[in-house]
């Protein structure tokens, strides 16, 4: 089974009750789950609840505690509402009997209206031109963190470049802005929904570290520690996973042991796909 394949196999949730769903988490070589399979988890017991013809426009969750890897997440779906045009729902995410997450995610029927969207970043250097973040810091092993390298090295069904990783093996301050591609690594079935699931997976990947930058370094050095405490999404054109997307980040502010990290996600031919905000835990040991 490929890495893409046993990801997918996780968004296939066990109905356990009426509204009540069970996921398991792939065995990626990860201590805690991640925090983006919980919240594609979620938002796929949710749309197990809801009708075809209605697809997930926003969702915002927050995170109550981590999640082991080696139990499985119960997901209990609350039906809130079914209107005309619009469904929501409410998802708690539990494990041994524990809250882990907090969803709210409302669906909409697609319909006609004003369109226009932010313009995707000019001169990013095209993802074939920039190198695999593995090779770049093997070469910089005396200079990046164990943890860093470990964490680029774990198998995933997704393939990233940042366009910048010079903050892995410096300390230097810098704008908290950054651009990333990420694509899978295996194509994916033209599914609307899952592809929704799918995104908001790749949504919490890379995001929270744009709010380090301006105090220097990275979420995997020694000293710092960081976790998700809220994820909002809102999501506004369909979007085929089959290619490269931009990830075009921003940390307007980050206090009170705080990081707020802002994310555009952009398709090819600059079509706005989802805009994402986070915040989570920052800390950094020096400065406390």
């Amino acid at each position: 089974m490929t890495e893409m394949e046993e990801f997918l196999e996780t968004l296939s949730l066990v109905q356990a009750e009426p509204d009540t769903f069970q996921g398991r988490s792939p065995d990626f070589g990860w201590t805690r789950v991640f925090g983006g399979q919980i919240l594609a988890q979620a938002l796929a017991a949710a749309q197990r609840t809801v009708t075809r013809d209605r697809f997930v426009h926003s969702l915002h969750a927050y995170f109550h505690s981590p999640g082991e890897v080696t139990a499985p997440i119960r997901y209990n779906v609350a039906r809130t509402r079914d209107g005309r045009r619009f469904t929501a729902r409410r998802i708690n995410a539990t494990q041994h009997g524990k809250i882990v997450l907090t969803m709210e995610a409302s669906f909409h029927v697609d319909e006609g209206g004003p369109d226009h969207q932010n313009a995707m970043p000019l001169d990013v250097p095209p993802p074939d031109s920039l190198p695999d973040p593995v090779v770049f810091l093997g070469h910089q092993a005396q200079k990046s963190a164990q943890a860093t390298r470990d964490l680029w090295e774990r198998p995933t069904p997704f393939e990233i470049r940042p366009v910048v990783l010079d903050h892995y093996i410096s300390r230097a301050a810098r704008m908290p802005v950054q651009q990333v591609w990420m694509r899978p690594k295996s194509p994916l079935p033209l599914d609307r929904v899952q592809n929704a699931a799918v995104l908001t997976f790749m949504s919490d990947m890379t995001l929270l570290g744009v709010a380090t930058f301006a105090h220097g370094g990275a979420l995997t050095d020694p000293g710092v520690r960081s976790g998700s405490i809220s994820h909002a999404m809102w999501f506004h054109r369909p979007c085929p996973l089959d290619n490269w997307l931009l990830y075009s980040q921003d940390s307007p502010s980050s206090q009170n042991a705080l990081g707020l990290a802002r994310g555009s996600i952009y398709a090819s031919g600059g079509i706005l796909v989802a805009t994402v905000v986070q915040e989570g835990l920052l800390r950094f040991d020096e400065l406390t």
